[in-house]
């Protein structure tokens, strides 16, 4: 059953946030990819239908299904991270890169590897399709297959990253790991530099969170306090929610999801601690609601996944207290991200 919690402990954009994630690190991140052959803007759709579903003036939906010939927002992550920490002179093309993924961000940081020249290994979990396998060996990663799910996948990541010394490219963070990840955020931003004009809403999904703590502090940043920010995610993973209404860090055992690439039980830190005081609000969706959500999409000419589709299933499932507490009416500018192609 769908949730609705609008965050109490909201509280305005500080300095520190900024020295997080701010507009100067998107312009730093946005140079490095416009010297890519294949980086183009991806493009703002409107969907007038939705819009009159939500109850909303606008509706428009980010779609990051071309990203730099990726397929997903997340081209934008782990690549970025790779040319920042060669950047930093902590890697060079005799460097063994190691992450998990559920197949979209290692492809990005195989991207980044491939650019310089070095050696990655990947951990997918054995739910992830064997096509992504395939498309990550194309960009040539070595593919690892360990665990059921993320979690165990990223404890293998984690543990050929100690035994071997390789480094490791997460995009979650924790004690002790959160630069990469910072980086992998601040390459996200770039998606919200693209925009021309400001929100009102901004409705993103979330596994670990590292989107929807970059999308809440570049829009604060650039265009103030009023772009409500509402965190989506899956029932079966409400990490992020239940992480806001304990009033830290928590993991949750939660339940099956067909939302594999937000199946995320704990957060990362750095995006909690963003998105704690800087959400509006946090919504859960169900499967159903997600598939629902990119049918109405693919109606209007957007074709995504239903992970993709989980920002516009949280505007539909929003219940009306909360649909006031975030003055959701008629005049409402909504920003949606199509994070991934149809797959």
């Amino acid at each position: 059953m769908s949730t609705s919690w609008p965050n109490p402990a909201r509280t305005p954009y500080t300095a520190r946030d900024r020295a997080l994630i701010g507009v100067e690190h998107a312009r730093q991140a946005r140079a490095h990819f416009e010297t890519h052959r294949r980086y183009r803007p991806t493009p703002l759709h409107s969907l007038p239908a939705l819009a009159r579903a939500a109850g909303a003036g606008t509706v428009g939906v980010k779609d990051e299904s071309g990203r730099l010939g990726l397929g997903s927002f997340k081209a934008l992550g782990g690549a970025y991270a790779v040319h920042r920490l060669v950047q930093r002179g902590e890697a060079d093309a005799s460097t063994t890169f190691v992450c998990a993924s559920a197949g979209n961000h290692g492809l990005s940081v195989a991207a980044g590897v491939r650019e310089i020249g070095g050696t990655f290994v990947v951990y997918l979990g054995h739910d992830v399709p064997e096509p992504f396998a395939d498309r990550l060996r194309a960009l040539g990663a070595e593919v690892r297959r360990r665990g059921g799910d993320y979690d165990q996948s990223m404890f293998a990541a984690q543990q050929a990253a100690d035994d071997n010394g390789w480094q490791l490219v997460s995009d979650s963070s924790w004690e002790g790991y959160t630069t990469v990840p910072l980086d992998i955020m601040r390459g996200y931003t770039v998606l919200f530099d693209e925009l021309a004009e400001a929100p009102t809403h901004v409705f993103v999904q979330a596994g670990v969170g590292g989107l929807a703590a970059a999308a809440a502090a570049y829009t604060r940043d650039r265009w103030g306090e009023r772009p409500a920010i509402v965190v989506v995610e899956p029932e079966g993973a409400p990490c992020l929610l239940e992480s806001a209404r304990a009033g830290e860090p928590v993991h949750v055992e939660g339940s099956p999801t067909t939302l594999g690439r937000l199946d995320c039980r704990e957060p990362s830190l750095i995006a909690y601690e963003l998105l704690s005081h800087l959400a509006d609000a946090f919504v859960t969706i169900t499967d159903a609601e997600a598939a629902d959500a990119a049918a109405r999409l693919a109606a209007e000419g957007v074709s995504v996944s239903p992970c993709g589709a989980t920002g516009a299933a949280g505007l539909l499932a929003l219940d009306a207290a909360t649909r006031r507490a975030l003055r959701l009416d008629s005049g409402a500018r909504i920003l949606l991200i199509g994070t991934e192609g149809p797959v």
